[in-house]
């Protein structure tokens, strides 16, 4: 009676380490889980475990230990209800482990599988699957006196198959059923790229997966222990086999990462130890110390080079699951025939018998598992989509499926709606506990001093516009106002940005017409000033009625003195005689004028001499002037803004397209053709380069 109590006791201490397995699981998955999918896979966890617990009380547990239907399922049991503790206390600790093969299920189709998709899953797991293919090999474990005396064993319990504590029932189960869901379901979005490369994903808390695989590691003492059914002298050597086998695997897979990578990689120093134990777990019970370090040894080696062996099958397992468990798992179930104590193992049968029925088991077991569970995931699949969708996935199922944010996400929420905006009031979440929290104090402060920064710069932008606006209006004040209608001349400023490099003016003085029409080199405000000094060094000069060869004599050598160094002007000053219709003017480095004849033909006049106000010169024979009769001809001068314009073509207009606009206009008053040309221009152009101007004369 004691025996048994101890019994009893000894299997529910077992049946709550292996519970504690399932917070193992949740560490080491949402550890190795991006950070917007953590939440999401810890909760799969808990709720997996409801829900093939449930499954496996109501109908799970009578399909694997009923009264057996031919060694395939049972048939009773359903509904478990029992007076007996031994009995109770089996069927607790069986429950724990049809959650363990869930939730291997959980970490390989994780960051794209949706909740109820992997309930669904669970379910069809704990229903259809994990029950009759445990039938097969564990139904003659039920203590219940009921159920022993109708001599209920499965299938390949009856041939002599091995597995102590579930490296295939359990481990491979699990394996099979996420491989198939990993093939259906397809991996995450950007993880293998066309060209045969692979996107390495980092995880959201290593430290916290490495806690999973200490839990995990701690729980298998149960996981094994228990199985034994009893509290005897196998125990310990169970629970030594246990220990050196993890202790092996992690060494084996450490070294192994070490040597392919050169560094101590964390993930197989995490998977390294749980591929030992998966490893041992169907021989435990009946190995030495020596052979579990070698099946700890080998294993953690399979499972390390089963992650190269998924990638090139491109299946996408998010914590390396599949190597561990189905891998492992094949390899631990062969164990037993390798290395298994014959007389411990109670089978019978040689070492090559034995191996062949391990062979049957692993192959009989595997098939059930992947082809039931493919074809179920594959109409469910049909049915109902168990992906979420490509936006959802990027998202993170942590927002999309349970509406859980964090502090990662509510900052980079608030940094894609400033981008957006570009409001920078907003301010990201602020905690001093977490990193997401760190980031956000210090971001905020740099956006505090951002807009404050902002807020000065408007400030100084709208004086500095308005100054220029000011400035604008000045330069607009020193063109000609007044209007001259009565003289055959008119012009044109049109200027590019709000302050105008070029210049034009013209003043009637004793039945002359003196005029002017210049470009500065440069743009923008500094340009504009030494527009206006050498407009006004214009009117100066002609009011004095000096030669055009002189006004650019004096305007070259003021300028040269007092303007900025690298700027100079090209420019053309001339004298209309309105007495004889004689016209002479003097070009300092500019844009050759056009005459057009009565005939319509033009001629173009290259006499263009060096721009003012590059440095003094000391005669004003440096600029040379031509004297022509304007009678029954026109004038025009411009600047290079007109011939650089860029038609519809991407060409510019150049000299030859002047030309035919002018040759368009002919007839029309000297006020008309500006206005006609200049329109010609803006409508025939798609981008002007410069400002426009444009003087007519005659």
């Amino acid at each position: 009676m004691i025996e048994q109590q101890i019994d009893t006791l000894w299997v529910l201490i077992s049946a709550i380490l292996v519970f504690i397995m399932q917070a193992g699981f949740m560490c080491l998955e949402a550890g190795l889980s991006r950070k917007k999918n953590n939440i999401n896979v810890a909760l799969k966890n808990i709720a997996d475990f409801g829900v093939s617990v449930s499954v496996f009380w109501a109908i799970g547990f009578g399909i694997m230990f009923g009264s057996s239907m031919g060694g395939f399922f049972g048939t009773d049991s359903f509904f478990f209800v029992s007076d007996n503790a031994l009995n109770q206390s089996f069927f607790v600790f069986q429950a724990m482990f049809v959650a363990t093969a869930a939730s291997i299920i959980s970490g390989v189709v994780a960051e794209r599988l949706k909740f109820f998709g992997y309930l669904y899953i669970t379910f069809i797991t704990a229903l259809l699957i994990y029950p009759v293919a445990g039938h097969w090999a564990w139904a003659d474990l039920n203590r219940d006196p009921a159920i022993a005396l109708t001599n209920s064993m499965g299938w390949l319990g009856k041939i002599g198959f091995v597995d102590f504590a579930g490296s295939t029932i359990v481990h491979s189960i699990g394996g099979w059923i996420a491989f198939s869901a990993a093939i259906i379901i397809g991996p995450r979005f950007g993880r293998f790229k066309k060209n045969n490369s692979v996107q390495k994903f980092n995880g959201s808390n290593l430290p916290l997966a490495a806690l999973g695989t200490l839990i995990l590691w701690f729980g298998w003492f149960g996981f094994n222990g228990g199985s034994n059914g009893t509290l005897d002298d196998t125990v310990p050597l169970i629970l030594v086999n246990t220990f050196l086998s993890a202790a092996a695997g992690l060494i084996a897979s450490l070294v192994f990462g070490y040597v392919v990578l050169k560094k101590v990689e964390s993930h197989y120093i995490i998977n390294g130890p749980l591929a030992g134990l998966v490893s041992i777990t169907a021989a435990c019970h009946a190995v030495d110390q020596l052979s579990a370090i070698v099946i700890g040894i080998i294993g953690g080696i399979i499972a390390s080079y089963g992650n190269s062996f998924l990638e090139k099958l491109k299946v996408d397992d998010v914590v390396g699951a599949i190597p561990v468990h189905l891998f492992a798992g094949i390899w631990g179930t062969l164990a037993v025939a390798l290395f298994g104590d014959s007389n411990l193992l109670g089978t019978d049968l040689n070492t090559w018998n034995q191996l062949k029925v391990q062979v049957i088991g692993i192959v009989s077991i595997g098939a059930y598992s992947f082809c039931i569970s493919y074809i179920l995931i594959f109409i469910i699949n049909l049915l109902i989509p168990l992906r979420v969708s490509r936006v959802q996935e990027e998202l993170g199922l942590n927002i999309v499926e349970h509406n859980a944010s964090t502090d990662n996400y509510e900052l980079l929420k608030i940094l894609k709606k400033q981008m957006e905006t570009k409001d920078l009031s907003l301010r990201g979440p602020q905690d001093p506990f977490t990193d997401a929290g760190q980031i956000g104090f210090y971001y905020n402060r740099i956006m505090q001093e951002l807009e404050e920064s902002k807020i000065e710069l408007d400030r100084w932008r709208k004086r500095i516009l308005s100054e220029i606006n000011l400035a604008a209006e000045v330069q607009q004040s020193l063109l000609p106002t007044v209007s001259l209608e009565q003289y055959p001349i008119a012009g044109i400023n049109i200027p590019l940005g709000e302050i105008s490099g070029d210049f034009f003016d013209y003043i009637p003085i004793n039945n002359k017409l003196y005029f002017t029409l210049g470009d500065v080199s440069g743009k923008g405000v500094n340009a504009g000033i030494v527009m206006a000094k050498a407009s006004t060094l214009f009117k100066v000069f002609s009011k004095n009625e000096m030669s055009p060869q002189e006004i650019l004599f004096e305007t070259n050598n003021e300028l040269a003195e007092t303007s900025v160094q690298g700027m100079f002007i090209t420019m053309i000053v001339g004298i209309y005689d309105l007495t004889n219709q004689t016209i002479t003017w003097a070009n300092a480095g500019h844009q050759p004028p056009l005459i057009r004849d009565s005939k319509g033909e033009f001629i173009e006049y290259s006499d263009a001499g060096i721009p003012v106000g590059v440095m003094k010169q000391e005669s004003s024979d440096i600029f040379i002037s031509t004297t022509i009769s304007l009678k029954d001809k026109r004038l025009f001068i411009f600047t290079d803004g007109i011939t650089e314009a860029i038609n519809n073509k991407g060409e510019e207009l150049g000299v030859e397209g002047i030309k035919q606009i002018l040759e368009k206009n002919k007839g029309l008053s000297p006020k008309r053709e500006v206005e006609k040309t200049v329109l010609t221009i803006q409508q025939t152009t798609e981008k002007l380069t410069d400002d426009l101007t444009l003087l007519v004369i005659g």
